[in-house]
């Protein structure tokens, strides 16, 4: 269906080399999309790009993201090959777990700045070319990905995270009044349980007793997030702004566990 059809889309998706990121990124291209992923590690964007160049046009570089330098540089990388990116996805992320008494400085630094610094500066560095691609019947997208542990206070202390993806939900908002003018819609999705890195160890301890509790009785799957980024960044999500869009089979509905 066109209403979901990204052909001739430029998207950009941080952190896309793994996870959500990856499984974002496979959805974009499957649109039709051309997508650029970038991510710290050189071996794992390599490896990323091998395996979505079956889905389309990808192109995998190595970033740094957690300062402001590295934001600019990304959006220059870009820009040198391409005029205007339709669709930024702001994905790439961080947790930390630590007990109350013993949970570090260090922590906060760290997540904070991947997190919740990284997708405004990014966004800001990513301003002329998403212009660029935005009319008035189809905004650019700006997409952050916050998580349901930003809704609702979380079973693990995980303090720094779950306040950065607060953060993230309410930056959402407040970049979405303001470049709603600019043409450039702001929308974020928060993620539930999903087969990720970072969720490795909490699916391995609890992932049977997640399922069980959600209402749809089970964890994310790839198509899920994928499904939620192409609504977002497609026709179809043209009039939608300043959403926090639960992608977690009603978890977020009930307790923390």
């Amino acid at each position: 269906m066109d209403l979901f059809d990204l052909t001739g889309k430029t998207a950009v998706v941080t952190g896309g080399t793994r996870g959500i990121g990856l499984m974002m990124a496979r959805g974009l291209l499957d649109a039709g999309a051309r997508v650029y992923v970038c991510s710290r590690g050189a071996e794992a964007c390599a490896a990323a790009a091998e395996t979505l160049a079956a889905h389309g046009d990808v192109t995998a570089f190595a970033a740094d993201l957690s300062t402001e330098d590295g934001a600019v540089a990304v959006a220059a990388e870009v820009a040198a090959r391409e005029p205007a990116v339709h669709v930024l996805v702001n994905n790439a992320g961080a947790t930390w777990g630590a007990p109350l008494e013993e949970f570090p400085a260090s922590a906060w630094d760290k997540v904070l700045d991947l997190n919740l610094k990284a997708p405004f500066f990014l966004t800001r560095a990513f301003l002329p070319l998403l212009e660029a691609a935005a009319t008035d019947d189809d905004p650019a997208r700006v997409v952050n990905v916050g998580s349901i542990d930003g809704l609702r206070a979380p079973a693990m202390p995980t303090y720094s995270y779950s306040a950065s993806k607060a953060g993230v939900h309410h930056l959402t908002k407040v970049l979405a009044r303001e470049l709603g003018p600019r043409r450039i819609t702001v929308n974020a999705v928060a993620p539930g349980p999903f087969e990720s890195k970072m969720m490795a160890a909490t699916l391995d301890a609890f992932g049977e007793a997640i399922a069980a509790n959600a209402p749809l009785r089970r964890i994310g799957r790839p198509d899920d997030m994928a499904g939620a980024v192409v609504y977002l960044a497609s026709r179809a999500g043209a009039y939608v702004t300043g959403a926090v869009i639960p992608v977690d089979g009603g978890i977020s509905l009930t307790s923390a566990l």
